[in-house]
């Protein structure tokens, strides 16, 4: 029996094991092997190694600002932005998913994580016209952001350390309610500390590994926005542009009951069952879990794997 070392499947895997090697390098800071192993951000490694070599800004974890320059479009309407989203705060409307349908942000809920989805490449949502119009009509003013909603995090809250999936964008975050008491309420990328200030912004790479946490005594708001990251070639900007039209946009999700849950998000409200009896397996007994949890793993490579075989 002879390995095709060459064949169609074996191409796919070096590339897939390379660029996964890439992104798990990336950076100062580095996820466990296993976790990085099964990282969603080691399923997506292909499609960002591409974005990161046509880059048309520098590959690190902090940016210029200026790199975005409509982005100060923001910074001078800062004080509307944040009545609107001050208001939607007051009446409770900055919440977590109230169903297990937002798969991108899920693991958040979990240390008290809230948000209001304001746009998720697409059209802005019904909710966020109807109750944030002046924010609405500077954000779609602004071809190059695709994403946005106000989120919060409340004091005592932590983010788990992750990378972002997808490298088609870079992140912007600007500071509405920022936390006056003692404490630190900060975001830490690649390792480095960075503070929010009202009405300032902060540009960022998210696919390098970042968490944030508050440790102040009163919560934080801030405009979260998902911008499209400048490529060199019209080419790689169109494919990017159709990734994020036909693919990103699928998990999309909803603030109020009606509005639009895209395919990705139905989905993960029925796979997440699943997950929530690994969770009980878990408690019973981690030994069985990861037992099962890695034959599983190992079934799927070893499948794959059969299929160059002759």
């Amino acid at each position: 029996m002879v390995m095709r070392l060459f064949a169609p499947q074996f191409l796919i895997l070096w590339a897939f094991v390379g660029s996964a090697i890439a992104v798990h390098f990336r950076g100062k800071v580095r996820l466990g092997f296993w976790r990085q192993f099964t990282d969603h951000s080691t399923l997506m490694a292909p499609y960002n190694v591409l974005m990161y070599l046509f880059s048309a800004v520098p590959n690190r974890p902090i940016l210029d600002e200026e790199l975005i320059p409509d982005l100060k479009k923001l910074r001078d309407n800062w004080q509307p932005i944040r009545d609107e989203a001050l208001a939607l705060y007051a009446h409770g409307q900055i919440k977590a998913a109230d169903k297990y349908n937002d798969w991108g942000f899920n693991s958040f809920f979990r240390t008290g994580w809230k948000r209001f989805y304001l746009k998720w490449y697409d059209a802005p949502l019904p909710s966020a016209i109807a109750n944030c119009p002046k924010t609405v009509e500077l954000l779609n003013s602004i071809p190059s952001i695709k994403g946005a909603m106000f989120a919060s995090l409340p004091p005592g809250g932590k983010l788990v350390q992750h990378r972002d999936p997808y490298a088609g964008s870079l992140r912007y975050h600007m500071g509405l309610m920022v936390p006056k008491s003692p404490g630190e309420c900060r975001i830490i990328i690649d390792g480095e500390p960075h503070y929010w200030g009202e009405g300032k912004g902060l540009l960022f790479d998210e696919t390098y590994l970042h968490y944030a946490e508050n440790t102040t005594s009163d919560d934080r708001v801030i405009l979260f926005c998902d911008v499209e990251r400048p490529l060199r070639t019209r080419v790689m900007t169109g494919i990017n542009r159709w990734f994020g039209k036909h693919i990103i946009n699928e998990s999309a999700t909803q603030n109020e009951e009606g509005e639009r849950i895209g395919w990705i998000n139905r989905i993960f409200s029925y796979v997440y069952q699943v997950r929530l009896f690994g969770k009980r397996m878990k408690a019973w007994n981690k030994r069985v879990y990861y037992s099962v949890k890695y034959f599983l793993v190992g079934g799927i490579i070893a499948a794959f794997l059969a299929t160059a075989f002759v």
